[in-house]
């Protein structure tokens, strides 16, 4: 069965860290580009970071750019997004995704190009 489980979510404090992990089972994550998604009630699912299959390109969007930090761990076949300094506006589900194979392996932070989603992991930061 092909699927990605996020986890790591939680609750943090202003200025707080998180490190929010991507599993993929019954795929390996080797052949695809990965994207991190984040989701806020009322609001359109926003692209994060995204990385691209052969791992050499990286792009993290302006809002996070100096905060939030995409990796990966083939061995694992796991993705990470370590969140630095959060802040009140980051709270929202956060969400890994790949796209169709036939997307080939860039990187892409449009929801849109993404077909398979896990089920995603709630970050919530208090003041």
């Amino acid at each position: 069965q092909v699927q990605l489980v996020e986890s790591g979510g939680g609750l943090v404090q202003s200025g707080g860290s998180l490190r929010l992990s991507c599993a993929a089972s019954g795929f390996s994550l080797g052949n695809y580009g990965m994207g991190w998604f984040r989701q806020a009630p009322g609001k359109e699912r926003e692209g994060v970071a995204c990385i691209s299959m052969s791992r050499r390109s990286k792009e993290v969007a302006d809002r996070v750019k100096d905060r939030f930090t995409i990796s990966t761990d083939n061995s694992k076949n796991t993705v990470y997004l370590q969140l630095n300094d959060l802040k009140s506006e980051d709270p929202a589900v956060y969400y890994c995704a790949t796209p169709p194979r036939l997307f080939g392996g860039a990187c892409s932070l449009t929801a849109a190009s993404f077909n398979n989603w896990g089920q995603g992991t709630q970050v919530t930061v208090s003041s």
